[in-house]
């Protein structure tokens, strides 16, 4: 059953021969026509990803707006990590304060568009400015922090994060790039300036600041009250709940955004906050992965009531899915009125709208045969695309693969392939000239006028290279070499402090596990059979400052320690080509 009820009927308008990446020149073709802003909505997270870099190369020019789902399972114990829970809201405080009619992409998964989010009153009302030369009460401003789900750190480098040292207040807003710093002389607001969070060198100056929330879950006296008083409506008096207990002292616990509706007096969703008349592209198969997550939903919150019941209501409480998520009669009610067109990759004898075509060749044939030489029937192929005045255009998925793929093309006859950036380039080069790009589509397409080859139309699928396990000397092997207390470095969470071995209670069965402090008080209980992800922290350990669970910060320092060791073996390789 999926929600209960009738399922209200849509007449969409099924835009067919749009392969993947040719959906996204349908979209930015609709945009460049009628302006405004428009929404995408992507089956699953790795094309939503697909599709904003495709769409990047289409319509560079076009503003386009993230908005990822919560990165925990519904019903979980844990709480979506502070960056996703900054970019979804730097998103919906972006729609709600928009004035203007530029073009404008919204895309999102499904599972991000079938979750309720906080009104539209309390999202355009949450917001707090600053502006140089003006009086600042950082009384206030602390409180506004605490309200809307900011994290006080030591340093400043994730989003959501802020520090106060005297007169100067650094905080990394929601859709911001850059922390920004706010420079105080007395109560008047000196100066505010962006500046690089790993130099803590300014960027650049800036005249003011709007503030936006980081937590969809705000925590004002009036919130508070809501939640205290509809927890107690729906479970009754809270028998020593840590959750109940730490949300009525206005304190955040882990967990506490499954109860968003306790919060609010009503909740909207991601169509509340579009225009009536804002087109919906629905991406291909959307319906079906839409059932799906709420079959999972359904079934999460099934074992969450049913786990309640076993221990007499003391379990994890859980509220209805349906006041949380869209289920089938709210999501097509959403849908209804609305411009919805639909993507399908299957030729119609009229497709209707813009650009249509139909899937590539593929080349499995030739690299299946030893006896034909595959970019030979490449360079041959394209030629023949061009004598039909189609332009050609290949697609890889790095820079590095495009320029051998060029090579390789050149050497069979086929030159020059000429790079181009954008598809403003394509449509500006000479019609017989071969183009390559960076464009990441997994199946190549032809189309009035153009064709893609992709680098997986000749190449095939790329690989799937599972990760090899690390079991490197420096690796712990026993939980047995560690002492409470020690520095250890885990390979994607990064410093932290050991606190000892656990035995914890995981669906009746006891697990050992260690215990790892973070950040902000966080920990991370590791179980004893993944020991070899740690390391022991080798140097002096004296003013070192703990990784904060879940944040960015020790994913851009091993970045940037990559970027550095790059670019020695780049030195060192180009210094013993000067030698010999």
């Amino acid at each position: 059953m999926d929600g209960g009820g009738p399922v209200m009927e849509r007449r969409d308008l099924e835009l067919s021969g749009r392969p993947q990446g040719l959906d996204a020149l349908a979209v930015a073709e609709v945009l460049a026509v009628r302006g405004g802003p428009a929404l995408f909505i992507a089956r699953d997270q790795a094309h939503a990803n697909t599709f904003v870099q495709t769409f990047g190369f289409f319509a560079s020019y076009i503003e386009v707006l993230e908005y990822p789902s919560w990165d925990c399972l519904p019903y979980d114990r844990l709480s979506p990590t502070v960056g996703v829970s900054a970019r979804r809201m730097a998103t919906l405080a972006r729609l709600a304060q928009r004035a203007d009619d530029k073009p404008l992409l919204v895309v999102a998964t499904v599972a991000a568009a079938t979750q309720r989010t906080p009104s539209r009153d309390v999202t355009s009302g949450a917001g707090f400015s600053a502006r140089v030369g003006g009086e600042l009460d950082t009384a206030a401003l602390e409180a506004y922090f605490a309200r809307n789900g900011y994290v006080r750190a030591s340093t400043v480098s994730d989003r959501g994060e802020y520090a106060v040292r005297g007169g100067v207040i650094d905080v990394f807003p929601p859709g911001f790039e850059e922390p920004v710093r706010l420079d105080l002389f007395g109560a008047e607001l000196e100066s505010i300036r962006a500046f690089d969070p790993a130099t803590q060198r300014s960027t650049r100056q800036l005249t003011a600041v709007e503030l936006t929330p980081v937590s969809e879950a705000l925590l004002d006296p009036a919130a508070i009250s809501r939640f205290r008083t509809g927890y107690l409506q729906r479970f009754g008096a809270p028998a020593d709940d840590p959750l109940y207990a730490a949300v009525s002292e206005g304190a955040r616990r882990q967990g506490f955004e499954h109860f968003l509706p306790l919060l609010y007096e009503r909740l909207d969703t991601l169509f509340n906050y579009m225009p009536d008349d804002a087109p919906v592209f629905l991406d291909y198969q959307i319906e079906s992965a839409r059932a799906e997550r709420w079959d999972m939903i359904a079934d999460a919150y099934e074992a969450r009531a049913e786990a309640s019941r076993a221990r007499g209501g003391q379990a994890y409480r859980a509220l209805p899915p349906e006041e949380l998520y869209l289920d089938a009669v709210t999501w097509h009610g959403s849908l209804a009125g609305r411009p919805v067109r639909r993507f399908s990759p299957f030729a119609a004898a009229e497709a209707a709208g813009p650009t249509a075509g139909q899937a590539g060749r593929s080349f499995a044939a030739e690299r299946a045969l030893d006896s034909v030489n595959l970019f030979e029937a490449v360079a041959r192929h394209a030629e023949a695309l061009q004598a039909e005045g189609r332009r050609v255009l290949f697609a890889s998925w790095s820079e590095g693969s495009s320029e051998r793929l060029a090579a390789m093309l050149g050497d069979h006859g086929l030159e020059p392939v000429v790079a181009v950036r954008d598809w403003q380039d394509v449509l500006a080069a000479p019609p017989a000239l071969c183009l390559r790009a960076v464009l990441p589509v997994e199946h190549g397409f032809v189309a009035e006028g153009f064709a893609v080859i992709s680098e997986a139309d000749m190449l095939g699928d790329r690989l799937a290279r599972p990760r090899k396990k690390r079991r490197a000397s420096n690796f712990l092997a026993e939980a047995s070499a560690l002492t409470t207390g020690d520095l250890v470095v885990h390979l994607d969470h990064g410093i932290g402090r050991y606190e000892g071995l656990r035995t914890l209670e995981i669906q009746d069965a006891p697990h050992d596990c260690l215990e790892i402090l973070y950040a902000g008080e966080s920990k991370l209980f590791l179980p004893v059979e993944n020991i070899d992800l740690l390391t022991r922290y080798g140097a002096d350990s004296d003013g070192v400052l703990l990784d904060r669970l879940g944040g960015a910060g020790w994913q851009a320092r091993k970045a940037k320690a990559r970027e550095r060791l790059r670019a020695m073996a780049e030195g060192l390789i180009a210094l013993a080509a000067q030698r010999a």
